[in-house]
């Protein structure tokens, strides 16, 4: 699933007539990253409930929440082929489904195998929506506008996962503060999974309203419903036939990618793949994902009650917002490699401090007060520069710098590559936790140190650069 936009400079500058439109069509794409969000921060509501109601310890837990992670992978590596087959929105439809029912029987759970099942049915749609949401939107954005429209994604993404946390504090609220409280006779972790069924309905709705992608018109062979779409977001003042001649022109100089197409170089891949392998890997490996799904646990793990810490929850998520809103601003005006380094700094200090503060041993349930603040404040500070630098810029870096004779498949293995290491972190923390939780820390600090060199060295800028001009 590759994307084109005009070589023509005006083009690329112009204010576009019809903007808001735009804007819309690219929120409305990003609800699919809603769901994203909100179906991976959901079960941080339910974490310690299944453990209770299953019997279950960390390590079999841990393989319950990531399991999710598995089916994000398979359904992020088929994505790009399914969209180029049947169109980027029926994608959109397909994933909605998939979230409904993945909800639907994530609330109504016979067993912990089923519980499983269903939750990779969920990551599959999660992993479609991961695809194709950021590859549509740069499909369809005018160039001077697609990093603050691809931005939309991750805006998106952090905005479910706040909404989730606030739902998941409502209904724990309602319940008495009990997850496994009684709530329209089912237990309100089981109400937690199931109220994914409204943006999951209301996500395939809204894929009805917003158009095809010009580009995979163009391929179908329905060009005029593509000048009819390229009108309606780059405005009247293109001219559509030179337009629909750029994107035929780009589509038959480049061949269907396909993993062979990504395979050179000293080592397997193509240098460019590895690349965007290594800023799937470090968006991970810095232990982002913990603070989303385990952050209840882990607060009650160092003597927060259960409501308190599903309320550091909420303030972490409304945090994550902010900084993707700075991200946004920012990350078309001074680009998308200092944002990133600015984050990996910030990053590194936010985990150094609390892996110091976890090292400190429990005083009566507690972390000593002095350590148990810094250890709030530093949770904050690492998901504020993660927001503002990596949770945005990866995305909007893998929408942007493959070639496009590789796009597609180069974009399913990175976000492939993403899954996987997201499932590592997920599924290991629970048993790491329970082993040393400041040494964990320390892991996740030293690649957020990592992460600095590997930009410098390896990252170039994709700022202000037309598609076609990656290579």
């Amino acid at each position: 699933m590759t994307s084109t936009q005009p070589k023509a400079s005006g083009a690329r500058t112009a204010h576009p007539d019809h903007l808001g439109h735009v804007i819309f069509i690219a929120a409305a794409a990003a609800m699919g990253g809603f769901l994203f969000g909100y179906d991976s921060a959901v079960i941080n509501g339910a974490v310690e409930a299944i453990r209770g109601r299953y019997d279950i310890g960390s390590a079999a837990l841990a393989q319950v929440i990531a399991i999710a992670l598995i089916g994000c992978a398979i359904g992020a590596a088929t994505a790009g082929r399914i969209a180029d087959r049947i169109g980027r929105i029926r994608c959109m439809q397909i994933a909605s489904v998939l979230f409904t029912i993945s909800a639907v029987g994530s609330a109504l759970p016979f067993a912990l195998w089923d519980l499983a099942f269903w939750r990779i049915i969920g990551g599959f749609a999660i992993g479609m929506a991961s695809v194709i949401g950021p590859a549509y939107i740069a499909e369809v954005a005018p160039a001077a506008y697609r990093g603050r429209l691809g931005s939309f994604q991750q805006a998106a993404i952090v905005i479910g996962i706040a909404i989730s946390q606030l739902v998941n504090w409502g209904i724990l609220n309602a319940a008495g503060g009990d997850q496994r409280g009684k709530l329209m006779g089912l237990e309100a972790w089981q109400v937690m999974l199931g109220v994914m069924v409204i943006p999951a309905v209301l996500y395939g709705l809204l894929s009805f309203a917003i158009p095809e992608s010009p580009r995979f018109l163009i391929s179908a062979g329905r060009d005029a419903r593509a000048r009819e779409v390229l009108k309606e977001v780059e405005g009247e003042h293109i001219d559509l036939d030179a337009r629909v001649a750029e994107i035929e022109h780009a589509m038959k100089s480049e061949h269907k990618s396909t993993f062979k197409d990504l395979l050179g170089g000293s080592f397997f891949f193509k240098p460019i793949v590895w690349v965007g392998i290594g800023l799937s890997v470090f968006q991970q490996f810095v232990g982002i994902n913990v603070a989303f799904y385990y952050s209840s646990t882990l607060w009650q793990s160092v003597g927060v009650d259960p409501t308190q810490s599903f309320f550091y929850s909420f303030t972490t998520s409304i945090i994550n917002i902010i900084g993707t809103v700075i991200a946004m601003i920012f990350v078309d005006r001074i680009g998308r490699r200092p944002l990133a380094l600015i984050g990996s700094v910030g990053m590194a200090v936010g985990l150094a401090l609390e892996a110091w503060a976890f090292s400190y041993d429990l005083v009566d349930g507690k972390l000593p007060a002095t350590q148990g603040w810094v250890a709030l404040v530093a949770a904050h500070v690492f998901v504020l520069f993660f927001a503002l630098s990596w949770g945005v810029v990866v995305w909007v870096f893998l929408g942007e710098m493959f070639p496009n004779r590789i796009r597609a498949a180069a974009l399913g293995v990175a976000a492939s590559a993403q899954w996987i290491a997201n499932w590592a972190i997920t599924a290991s923390f629970p048993s790491l936790a329970d082993w040393n939780l400041s040494a964990t820390y320390v892991i996740y600090t030293i690649f957020a140190a990592l992460s600095i060199p590997f930009v410098l060295k390896y990252v170039k800028e994709t700022k202000g650069k037309a598609l076609e001009e990656m290579g």
